[in-house]
């Protein structure tokens, strides 16, 4: 599905990424753990298609070379990106954007657009999986939530528009212990075979609900060290002095 070989990204004159190689195949879920300024961030920017990005090496998203593709492109072809911290947009009413988002993929996708009402019939019922109470719903988005809500939000978001490639930059940050849950509970739900997640996190607690295939450690903007999920176990004992 994702294939990137000896990816270098550059922004306002700052090296970052140095050489950085990943497979993710459907059905995985991969984690990145890693020292604060190790590039984490970036992939996650890089592979959404944020702009002021230079970058170097090869980038393939189910065969086709990823810096050909717009960031609408990216997601209209299935990649999401959920932020470490999601944006207040004043004015824009939360289930309009959902509205617009998913029929914008629907349409790319050659599928009907769906009408108000089947809308917000479906929104409604992703929206009490995850615990969302539906007066967030017609509130602008993002304006006045709570961290915790913020994240569910995200994750609302990606099972409303039901992406190949989840990409979850640090979304347990600032999440109490039932919130934690909740994501990842949504998380957990969505995952099957033809679907894979990119899960970066600080820290062992999200991934004690949300079990990875592959944990990999980025530092310095390479990944250095890859194994399965007791890795992350370990670091979160040992920290990352012995490893980087």
């Amino acid at each position: 599905m994702l294939n990137i070989k000896n990816l270098e990204a550059t922004i306002d004159n700052k090296h970052i990424l140095k050489g950085l190689n990943l497979n993710i195949k459907p059905g995985e879920v991969h984690a990145i753990m890693g020292p604060n300024g190790s590039g984490k961030s970036t992939l996650a920017n890089v592979l959404s298609g944020k702009s002021g990005y230079e970058t170097k090496g090869d980038i393939k998203y189910n065969g086709e070379i990823l810096s050909e593709l717009s960031t609408e492109e990216r997601a209209q072809k299935g990649i999401f990106l959920a932020f470490q911290y999601p944006l207040e947009i004043p004015g824009v009413n939360t289930n309009i954007f959902l509205k617009t988002s998913l029929n914008s993929v629907r349409k790319a996708n050659g599928e009907k657009e769906l009408d108000t009402l089947t809308f917000l019939k479906l929104i409604k019922e992703k929206a009490s999986e995850l615990g969302i109470d539906e007066k967030f719903l017609s509130r602008q988005l993002n304006v006045g939530f709570s961290g915790g809500e913020k994240k569910k939000n995200e994750i609302l978001q990606m099972k409303l528009l039901q992406p190949k490639l989840a990409i979850l930059d640090e979304t347990d940050s600032g999440l109490d212990i039932d919130a934690l849950r909740i994501v990842a509970d949504g998380v957990n739900s969505y995952k099957n075979k033809e679907n894979a997640f990119l899960i970066i996190t600080h820290y062992q607690r999200l991934l004690d609900y949300i079990k990875p295939d592959f944990v990999h450690v980025l530092s310095d903007g390479k990944i250095i060290k890859t194994g399965n999920a007791d890795l992350g176990v370990q670091l979160e004992k040992t920290g990352y002095l012995n490893i980087v």
